[in-house]
């Protein structure tokens, strides 16, 4: 190949990346990882440099330094607070960037970019630690591959370390080719194994003459461990870990219910891929476990009245229940939540389940609770109540509609966990895999003791099960320094009997036979204990209040800083050189639940179609017209729009949020007479109710008059009034036949405007627009026909084609996992200009909204103006 050619091909807008290494060194199952980046700048201009990597979820940043030109910038951990205030004073001037943000299912992205002279070089260097989790009998380290172009020195080196032995090792690429395997090494003897890939620049390429790379998807490392006894100790530096995973162990018998959201919005791809999953799942139900299946939409649905043994006749009538599953309703997440845990309950108190056996509580639920109890709260209280730390129960969410931390902090409290489900076309596979997971306890109410005057600090060391091909895993600090040996006890529940473990350690030979091994660094034990111990602490802050919850949280912070791990709490913040004066960059840790926006694209196919959004004014989330509802996707720079036709007088719920105690009514009026070429009758809002509890506020508007109640106080304008009231926690300002303004404190803003109609108009009569500012002020909970879209969405829109009306084309959107055929077209926003509007491009979803609102259009009718109940 031409020389020059190959020279070329190494440099993307005037950068080469002539080197990058991954290291990783794993002792005890606890990684430590670097990953090093060198630039060029071949131009004779500044160049901005990237630096850009995905780093596993589970990991903890530890450090991060620049080198320009022989001039190292670090950077720096501090407290969240700390570097809130280093990072706002630089935003003042302009001079910031987000480093680390949510990427994808199992990782988040960092990013950090400089600005360098022509000829300069560059090196990133970025340092991470992570426990690596056991699943299905192999520990998992996922290294991201993604330099974007081909590197002259490009490596992989991951060196293993563990006392126990390693019993297998084995290395995978997603992008590897048969070529690229050639290059991939794998090796492992006793206690040591070794991965290494390093490809040549030819072999990275996509083809022969291609300049792009192959080196783009996950590299995977699994390996497992030597199990002599059912579990290790290990010492180092006075901290202890010990390791727990016994085998051979039979099989507990287990008591499963499933607790299913069938609601409107799990239509479509949601409740296929629930169909499918629960049908796989039954395939794998052993026959001395007992199982249900209970279904919530507006109402509580139950497959038997108690569990059942899975016998090849229950499996068989179970699977044709589960394909008749449909959606229906809304999401009464609190009465499907409690039928399960009396069932479960009823079916121990009558002894018609095994005495052994292990019973768990699965819930899947992709939208907010808004019948029976719906407040978060309450719910979590009645359910622990209600569980007594008897049995686990694991949350799953579907989707992103969902408030994650209010089913993260449920799960925790009853001992279980939260898990993402994201909306794909494996959503299937992804609900099969966690159902494996837990589907094989194998011992119940494990304890982990350990001699309590020579030990402090110790991580979690009961456990309400433990599963085939997990790991339990416990570390703590030695406080007496005289001690020989450590030796740890284990009790729990067998399937048959009780059972009992004892480990034991010899702290002066242990620290002998580390001594000289090479791939280890020193405080690794030390690390992982304070790894185990901020995750805990954050998990129990989860669920803490009050007191507790602050000292938890400054325990947390107080390892954080100590250790050097950008946590939740605090933030790594970067010194970067640009155009002679330093900008700011601030690394956080996201937290799953924070974000209400999808984190990347869903990978349905595209086909060849694209579609580039026209830039869009400013727009809040709206309804005017006949009646027209708007929805903003800022993320977007998008809408999505929708019509309700309903029967005049019928009253809608727009809004409803059941923690600030606002609520927005709106009902219909149609035209003066319908038209003879009308298929349907036009309708519009000619009555608005706004209700605001806290304030004991009550706003009644038509096109007539204002009615305005406080208390018990009434006032009542009109539409020629040019008015502006101030009182405690309230603002409403008239403008004089256009628009009023409502504006409550904290909570959120309100524009309604005023449509008035040449009076002998033969048809069309006065009406109301309603527009919603600062809705982010209204809580997660917040629903109706409008409040629902408060929450952030996000959809993807494929297969754009020509539609019936040549100006506006067709396509399909993704959204709230459900597949839709929308029309490209234009609603009006009156906002700024009452007569004569501005036009929004948006994409128009047919039927009343169906597939894109929860449930029906009907569901949100009420009996009046101020009516608290819907449908």
């Amino acid at each position: 190949m031409n020389q020059k050619r190959s020279v070329d091909d190494l440099i993307v807008n005037g950068i080469e990346i002539y080197s990058m290494k991954i290291d990783s060194k794993v002792t005890s199952r606890f990684a430590h990882n670097v990953i090093t980046s060198r630039a060029v700048n071949r131009a004779n201009v500044s160049k901005e440099v990237i630096f850009d990597v995905d780093l596993p979820k589970t990991a903890f940043i530890t450090n991060f330094s620049m080198t320009i030109d022989g001039v190292t910038y670090p950077g720096t951990i501090k407290e969240k607070e700390v570097a809130k205030k280093q990072y706002d004073k630089a935003v003042s001037r302009g001079q910031t960037a987000g480093l680390v943000r949510a990427s994808g299912r199992k990782t988040e992205k960092f990013t950090v970019s400089v600005n360098i002279a022509g000829a300069s070089k560059v090196t990133f260097e970025l340092t991470y630690e992570e426990l690596l989790k056991r699943n299905f009998g192999k520990y998992e380290m996922l290294i991201k591959v993604k330099p974007k172009q081909l590197v002259n020195h490009f490596e992989i080196q991951a060196n293993i370390f563990e006392p126990q032995g390693i019993s297998e090792l084995e290395a995978q690429g997603s992008f590897i080719t048969n070529d690229l395997s050639q290059v991939l090494k794998k090796s492992f003897s006793g206690k040591k194994g070794h991965v290494s890939f390093k490809p040549t620049i030819d072999q990275q390429r996509t083809c022969a003459n291609c300049s792009t790379s192959l080196l783009d998807g996950d590299f995977i490392i699994k390996y497992d461990v030597k199990r002599d006894s059912p579990g290790d100790l290990q010492i180092v530096n006075g901290y202890f870990v010990h390791f727990f995973a016994p085998t051979n162990l039979p099989k507990f018998p287990k008591n499963v219910v499933f607790v299913i959201d069938i609601s409107g919005s799990m239509s479509g791809i949601g409740i296929q891929q629930t169909r499918e999953a629960l049908l796989k799942i039954l395939e794998d139900i052993r026959e001395d476990d007992y199982f249900n299946f209970i279904l919530f939409g507006s109402d509580v649905h139950i497959w038997q009245d108690s569990l059942v043994k899975a016998t090849a006749e229950n499996l068989k009538k179970a699977k044709d229940f589960v394909r008749a599953i449909d959606t229906r309703g809304m999401t009464n997440l609190h009465g499907g939540l409690m039928k399960g845990i009396e069932m479960l309950t009823t079916a121990f108190e009558t002894n018609s389940v095994p005495k052994r056996s292990a019973s768990i509580i699965i819930l899947l639920t992709d939208g907010q609770p808004n019948v029976d109890v719906s407040d978060p709260q309450a719910i979590q209280a009645n359910v622990k109540k209600a569980i007594q730390g008897r049995y686990p129960l694991y949350n799953l969410a579907f989707g992103y509609g969902i408030d994650y931390n209010f089913l993260e902090k449920m799960a925790l409290e009853n001992k279980g966990v939260a898990r993402r489900i994201y909306p794909d076309s494996d959503s299937a596979i992804q609900m099969e895999g966690f159902y494996e997971e837990v589907a094989n306890p194998m011992l119940t109410e494990v304890e982990l003791n350990y001699p309590e005057n020579a030990i402090s600090d110790l991580t979690q060391n009961s456990f309400k099960h433990y599963y085939d091909g997990s790991e339990i895993v416990v570390a703590g600090r030695i406080t007496d320094n005289d001690l020989n040996s450590l030796t740890a006890d284990v009790k729990a529940q067998g399937a048959g009997n009780d059972v009992t473990f004892s480990e034991q350690a010899d702290v002066e030979e242990m620290a002998k036979a580390l001594q000289e091994q090479e791939y280890i660094f020193g405080d690794y034990i030390e690390r992982l204990w304070a790894y185990l111990t901020i995750q805990q602490l954050l998990e129990k802050r989860t669920v803490a209040q009050g007191e507790e919850k602050e000292n938890l949280t400054a325990e947390a912070l107080e390892l954080s800083l100590k250790y050097k791990f950008v946590t939740p709490l605090t933030s790594m913040v970067v010194t970067k050189p640009e155009d002679n004066e330093d900008k700011a960059a601030i690394a956080d840790k996201p937290v799953e639940g924070t974000a209400r926006a999808a984190p990347g694209p869903q990978s349905y196919p595209t086909h060849s179609y694209l579609y580039s959004s026209p830039s869009i004014p400013s727009l809040y989330t709206s309804v005017d017209g006949d009646p027209h509802f708007i929805i903003s996707v800022p993320q977007k720079e998008d809408a999505i729009c929708f019509n309700i036709n309903e029967e005049t007088g019928a009253v809608l719920n727009l809004i409803n949020d059941p923690v600030t105690g606002i609520r927005v009514n709106g009902q219909l009026i149609g035209d003066k007479r319908v038209s003879s070429d009308a298929k349907i009758q036009n309708t519009y809002f000619g009555k608005l109710g706004i209700e605001n509890k806290k304030l004991e506020l009550k706003l009644e508007v038509t096109p007539e008059k204002i009615t305005l109640q406080k208390g018990r106080k009434k006032t009542v304008f009109t539409w020629l009034d040019t008015v502006t009231l101030r009182q405690e926690g309230l603002t409403v300002i008239i403008n004089r036949k256009k628009n009023l303004v409502l504006s409550m404190g904290d909570g959120a803003s309100f524009v309604i405007v005023l449509h008035q109609v040449w009076k002998k108009h033969p048809l069309h009569q006065d009406f109301l627009g309603l527009y919603t500012l600062d809705s982010h002020k209204l809580s997660e909970r917040t629903h109706g026909l409008l409040g629902q879209f408060f929450h952030q969405i996000d959809f993807n829109i494929l297969e754009i084609h020509p539609g019936s009306d040549p100006k506006k084309p067709d396509a399909t959107i993704v959204i709230k996992n459900n597949k839709l055929t929308v029309t490209r077209g234009w609603q009006k926003d009156y906002r700024k200009d009452p007569k004569h509007g501005i036009d929004i491009p948006c994409w128009f979803v047919h039927n009343n909204g169906a597939g894109l609102i929860d449930g029906v259009h009907t569901d949100y009718i009420v009996s009046n103006i101020f009516d608290t109940t819907v449908n």
